[in-house]
């Protein structure tokens, strides 16, 4: 028996091919959109792919599952909860799978989502791993407000978190100490809040050391749980709804796109939509295009972009060469949004400039800047960098940035870089130029409340 765990770093997501070695056999549990790695694996092993295993319609990325199916043949199992309308077959708890000496079972697991299985693996009758999808992660558990706005599988989030407490203690604190634990999220991810870095655990150490496993009433754990979840982005129901009905091969999607040298080449090009650039901040600083995001390659590219971007609305996407357009190509459509790309265009300037920041001016002169803070919630009320700024996450910006000052040059800061960049970017275009906007950038690691900074 083998378990090979797959990961998509930029979404810090895992998927898995459960082994058979007597039967040359595998199962994959929640794989990703991009299903090339998947079928290597098997050919690179001699493996015939057995099935599909969806522990539920996940919310922050796409599925290739329908697409394995249709090149494979695998029959795709998940929960009758989901009402999935691609081919399938219910998996749910009192079925299992037999894949040579190896069971697998599913566990009926609400909390994350009200149709959350997870797997158990058996190995000659003894229970071995157990792989956990959204319900339990290594120091966590699973957040249960995502299907709030899920339309055909709306269900509120104090009735999840209920659901949550029952399903950890019925049904995982009671496996084996030494089972090991596979989620389907690591550290980074939108889906819990205080993921530990490690890639897998077992069940007696998260019973030592996870929060979510500690002993407290049902009242307490639903506080706990709702308390400081992370921002949803706005394409979390829209992948949820995707994954239910399953979608057209990647590949098939990206063959429609035209890539070109400029948007000169486009045919009734689109003033009003706007151009994600990827390019580096440097570059896009020196010169872009007009109605320009700059939302970097080196970063939670994905989630930005289906944050600030809304499902279905169109967008030119932009980058500095061909090779990095088939890149991010790539990688919008781990959410879906491939399909919302109008063209993709190599860019290597433009005629909109930002301005670039004298950070020791800025030092010196505090007072003469509206400050903008477009961190996350949790990260604002840990505290401010700089007590006089404005805090609007940048979640959120796109629809309030009228609320920022004018009379005075603004400047963004978040906690790295990423985030003012885009939200530099962002203010710059919806004000057309009309006040001098300025990315702190990296540059915010040299300021911190330490300093006492003052209002002035």
């Amino acid at each position: 028996m083998q378990i090979k765990q797959f990961e998509d770093k930029n979404l810090s997501q895992y998927s898995y091919a459960v082994v058979s070695d007597c039967e040359k056999k595998m199962i994959l549990i929640d794989p990703a959109r991009t299903v090339q790695p998947y079928l290597d694996f098997a050919q690179q092993n001699g493996l015939q792919l057995a099935g599909i295993i969806e522990t539920h319609p996940h919310a922050d990325f796409v599925s290739g599952h329908l697409e394995l199916h249709r090149l494979t043949g695998a029959p795709v199992y998940t929960s009758k909860r989901v009402d999935a309308t691609y081919p399938h077959q219910s998996f749910d708890e009192g079925q299992s799978i037999r894949l040579g000496k190896i069971t697998l079972s599913a566990l009926f697991t609400p909390g994350h989502s009200p149709d959350s299985i997870c797997i158990l693996l058996a190995h000659d009758g003894k229970q071995k791993a157990v792989f956990t999808g959204d319900t339990l992660f290594v120091g966590d558990c699973g957040r249960p407000d995502l299907r709030e706005g899920a339309s055909k599988m709306h269900t509120k989030r104090e009735e999840l978190a209920g659901q949550m407490f029952h399903s950890l203690r019925e049904k995982l604190m009671v496996l084996h100490d030494d089972v090991v634990v596979y989620p389907a999220h690591g550290a980074g991810t939108l889906c819990g809040k205080s993921l530990g870095k490690e890639s897998s655990s077992t069940i007696g150490r998260e019973k030592q050391t996870n929060w979510s496993l500690q002993p407290a009433s049902k009242a307490e754990f639903v506080e706990n749980l709702l308390a400081d979840q992370p921002f949803v982005p706005q394409y979390f129901p829209y992948a949820v709804e995707l994954n239910r009905q399953g979608v057209a091969p990647l590949a098939e999607n990206l063959s429609r796109i035209a890539v070109l040298e400029s948007e000169g080449q486009i045919n009734g090009f689109d003033k009003t939509a706007w151009i994600v650039d990827t390019r580096k901040g440097e570059a896009f600083k020196n010169g872009h295009l007009p109605h320009s995001v700059n939302l970097m390659e080196d970063g939670k590219f994905e989630t930005w972009l289906g944050s600030i971007i809304r499902p279905g609305e169109k967008f030119y996407l932009a980058g500095e060469n061909e090779e990095q357009l088939q890149r991010m190509m790539k990688r919008a459509g781990s959410i879906g949004y491939e399909t919302a790309i109008i063209a993709a265009l190599v860019v290597t300037g433009g005629g909109v400039k930002e301005a670039t920041m004298d950070v020791a001016r800025f030092r010196r002169h505090i007072d003469k800047y509206t400050i903008v803070d477009v961190r996350n919630t949790p990260e604002v009320k840990a505290g401010k960098i700089f007590p006089g700024s404005l805090a609007i996450p940048l979640a959120e910006l796109r629809n309030r940035v009228g609320e920022i000052p004018t009379d005075k040059p603004i400047v963004v800061h978040c906690a790295g870089g990423y985030r003012s960049a885009a939200a530099s970017s962002l203010i710059h275009s919806k004000r057309n130029g009309s006040v001098t906007v300025l990315d702190l950038g990296e540059a915010v690691k040299e300021f911190s409340q330490s300093e006492k900074l003052k209002e002035q």
